[in-house]
């Protein structure tokens, strides 16, 4: 058999080789004559999963190693029998931190108190789940938006989070101080997410509020939204995801207050994770038993020690959570070069610096109280 990967998904070279012929390319380069004689494809989003790719070709087999598959045209494979998987909540870890992080980055620069704020998430997935868990470790007041949860009378435990804080999207967006988007991209029916937040909604925000995205770039008009931040209508804005990306709009950039390469889900964790569910996905398709339990391994440490101290004697639980997540990660690491070169984009998403998540760390607190150490904890660390 022939398998087709994409040359940056990482921990996976050497997986199927004894089992099959293996090309590595350039996702966003792969060609209809690379997939024709293929039987698989484990991919990421910048592969056009669809019938100019596909048409004719032997692929039987889709597997990408993403939480999100709108680049899989999913109708058309799905009617040409071709089988396709993603990768759900490998990289929910990621997300929870980048947003932890952003979180705690603008609440340093502007005044912001976490048991003051109202944040809302909408979209509770795997992420946003975690995102809404982390949030109230923080001490906000959550609120939750989720049709097709709340229509199947399915509710994710969320400690200190009731079934009474699922809200419809306006009320949530009234509320809300600050507005985090984890809804996936679709087009069409009741929940469509394409421009959730357009030019109405944008204009409609206070100016006291902030908007993050980390879901899919379309879910915010672009273009709305730089003329509501030209004004000064709301408080600040954060994009990681991006409508046309990676080709940016310099002038939005410039209006943001963090802006990041589509890097949220990009720690070492989650990608080794997303590699795992695609490499036992596509072994179970095609009978290859030896990699059924298969796992990455091999994820390497990153810049910093995996163990650091915070100093917590006479500090407030917020000021030392602030310290423990921005030590795992600064979201100005990706924000200031791609403010430097937007160009830049697709080389600062393939050569990603190593992250990893809060689990992979382990914090001396000193002087801090129980409180204090039971928070870190549930943010994934270790704590001693």
């Amino acid at each position: 058999m022939k398998i087709v990967i994409d040359d940056k998904i990482p921990f996976i070279r050497g997986a199927f080789e004894p089992y099959a012929e293996v090309v590595y390319l350039a996702g966003a380069k792969t060609r209809p004559e690379d997939v024709k004689d293929a039987d698989a494809l484990i991919t990421r989003t910048r592969t056009a999963c669809n019938e100019a790719l596909l048409k004719g070709s032997s692929v039987k087999m889709i597997a990408t190693a993403t939480i999100g598959f709108d680049h899989i045209d999913t109708a058309w494979v799905e009617a040409n029998g071709i089988e396709w998987t993603n990768a759900p909540g490998c990289n929910s870890w990621s997300v929870k931190q980048y947003v932890s992080a952003v979180l705690c980055t603008l609440a340093r620069e502007k005044g912001l108190k976490f048991e003051d704020l109202t944040l809302g998430v909408v979209g509770v997935g795997n992420v946003g789940t975690k995102v809404a868990e982390a949030a109230r470790i923080f001490g906000c007041r959550v609120l939750l938006n989720d049709p097709p949860r709340v229509r199947a009378n399915d509710f994710p435990t969320i400690p200190g989070v009731g079934n009474d804080a699922f809200t419809d999207l306006d009320t949530l967006v009234r509320e809300s101080d600050i507005i985090t988007l984890h809804v996936p991209l679709t087009k069409e029916g009741e929940d469509a997410t394409w421009h959730l937040f357009d030019a109405a909604r944008l204009s409609g925000l206070r100016k006291d509020q902030i908007l993050i995205n980390s879901s899919r770039g379309p879910v915010v008009d672009n273009a709305a939204l730089r003329k509501v931040l030209e004004k000064g209508s709301v408080r600040a804005a954060v994009l990681d995801v991006w409508e046309g990306e990676p080709d940016l709009d310099p002038e939005l950039v410039r209006l943001l207050a963090i802006t990041t390469p589509h890097i949220a889900g990009y720690s070492a964790d989650g990608k080794a994770n997303g590699t795992t569910m695609s490499v036992q996905a596509v072994a179970r398709k095609f009978g290859i038993s030896a990699l059924y339990d298969w796992k990455a391994s091999g994820v390497p440490d990153p810049a910093q020690p995996l163990a650091f101290t915070v100093e917590a004697a006479g500090k407030g639980l917020q000021q030392v959570l602030e310290e423990a997540v921005l030590y795992t990660y600064d979201p100005h690491r990706d924000s200031d070069p791609l403010r430097a070169d937007l160009g830049a984009f697709e080389r600062l998403r393939g050569d990603y610096p190593v992250r990893r998540e809060p689990t992979a760390f382990t914090v001396t607190l000193r002087g801090g109280t129980p409180a204090q150490a039971d928070a870190i904890g549930r943010l994934g660390f270790t704590v001693k």
